[in-house]
């Protein structure tokens, strides 16, 4: 039986965050000025815990895309792959993909971060994906998510919606941050920042 193997992508499969910069390249720049402004309590409140990261994505992209055209954003989101991204990946998880593809296992991305950014990097990688998607009407943004954020149990509940898990041999999974930990749980091998962990920790 073939494997599955899952793989969060910020700080995972990259050495940082990567939905700010993808929204400083995407977001017109005087939209950016007066959305400092509306999402400075959000982004204090965040950096004194008392505000979610699930909300402050939500307000950012509510402020960021709101009524702008889709086309638009679907354009800087492939030259966001294909020029920011690269830089960006660590080359050990991205042998390590590679060694599972050479396996013939099934590889998935499991995100928080977007579709517009995130399809066209998997696509040029052969990676299955599951993530954040931005909802949009008659070619525009609403400057809502389509659906829940996919973090912490989302991510989980995605996976399982997808993938029937008693179809593979191994599940593997791979993440850095506590949203990652109900992703991980879903594995019989769990790589958390590098290191596999035993199934108790």
């Amino acid at each position: 039986m073939a494997n599955l193997a899952l793989f969060d992508f910020d700080g995972t499969i990259t050495t940082r965050e990567t939905m700010a910069a993808f929204m400083y390249r995407a977001v017109p720049a005087r939209r950016q000025a007066w959305g400092r402004l509306l999402l400075a309590p959000w982004v204090a409140g965040y950096k004194c815990g008392v505000v979610s990261g699930v909300s402050v994505r939500t307000a950012v992209v509510r402020v960021g895309f709101a009524g702008v055209a889709l086309a638009d954003v679907q354009a800087h989101g492939a030259a966001f792959a294909d020029e920011a991204l690269p830089p960006l990946l660590r080359p050990k998880v991205m042998a390590r993909i590679r060694w599972h593809q050479q396996q013939g296992d099934t590889v998935a991305v499991v995100s928080g971060g977007l579709d517009v950014y995130l399809a066209p990097w998997c696509r040029l990688h052969g990676l299955a994906l599951v993530c954040s998607t931005l909802e949009h009407r008659d070619g525009r943004l609403t400057g809502r998510y389509q659906g829940a954020q996919c973090v912490g149990e989302e991510k989980a509940r995605r996976v399982r919606a997808q993938y029937d898990l008693a179809d593979y041999g191994r599940v593997y999974a791979y993440g850095d941050t506590h949203e990652d930990h109900a992703l991980l749980d879903l594995a019989h091998h769990r790589f958390y920042r590098g290191q596999e962990q035993s199934a108790h920790a």
